[in-house]
């Protein structure tokens, strides 16, 4: 008779850590959120980031058309990782891009965080149906080649679950070339716009910074030089493995 109690005691301690956990995830995707807007990456509404808890399954999202000015970090929706449904009690519904980064969690369990934008440098390759072709050291340095585009989704696929769809052909993509997602951390898709991700939220928006100041650069440089052949495969090499090879050797580890 006299366990009872302390069975109870310990289940409210674990359900208070858990509600803990999921404030502290929501905070981080709120930041990632406005992080976007500091950077120049959205306009409007047009963005969203996203973080997951993997141990309780649970992803946090931007909600949908909410204003950036006006978020604030309850305002973040959480979602089941395995239906991509939002969790009971949540103010606002998820993010229409919602499927996309379920699918990209599902099918990588190495991601921590995606962000999607409609930035306007990668946004113009995207929907010249371009890959960014890695011209000099600024790209390499986080991306190992080109960013790469998808391919575009058929009518059917548009027309039924569009947002998931575009997450399998991304996914598609980087399973079928076998590209490591860590090593290119970013896609076009066709007509659309940038993804990027990372271990967390706030790389994601790090890595989808870099992503549209290696489209700006691309775009000005063949500009300046029509036809010019992308970056040497040596330097390629040098400068990406400097910093995330196994003999890494940038910055202060």
């Amino acid at each position: 008779m006299t366990s009872a109690p302390g069975h109870v005691m310990m289940w409210r301690r674990e359900v208070i850590g858990v509600t803990q956990s999921f404030d502290a995830l929501k905070e981080q995707v709120w930041r990632a959120n406005l992080r976007l807007v500091e950077a120049g990456l959205v306009a409007l509404t047009w963005g969203n980031a996203s973080g997951i808890d993997r141990e309780a399954g649970v992803a946090a999202i931007k909600p949908s058309g909410v204003d950036y000015a006006e978020l604030t970090a309850e305002d973040i929706v959480l979602v089941a990782l395995d239906s991509g449904q939002a969790l009971p009690g949540q103010r606002f519904k998820p993010s229409s891009d919602t499927p996309t980064h379920v699918c990209l969690y599902q099918r990588f369990p190495a991601l921590g965080g995606i962000v999607h934008t409609h930035s306007a440098a990668a946004t113009a390759w995207a929907q010249a149906c371009r890959a960014i072709p890695c011209y000099g050291t600024t790209h390499a340095d986080t991306f190992y080649g080109p960013v790469p585009l998808c391919r575009a989704l058929t009518d059917e696929e548009i027309r039924e679950k569009y947002e998931w769809n575009t997450g399998e052909a991304i996914a598609e993509f980087f399973e079928k070339e076998g590209i490591n997602l860590a090593h290119v951390p970013g896609v076009l898709a066709p007509h659309h716009g940038p993804f990027a991700w990372g271990a967390s939220a706030a790389e994601a928006v790090e890595h989808a910074i870099i992503l549209e100041e290696v489209a700006r650069l691309a775009a000005q440089t063949e500009v300046l030089h029509p036809g010019i052949n992308p970056i040497p495969r040596a330097l390629l090499d040098k400068h990406f493995l400097r910093k995330h090879g196994a003999g890494a050797y940038y910055g202060q580890k």
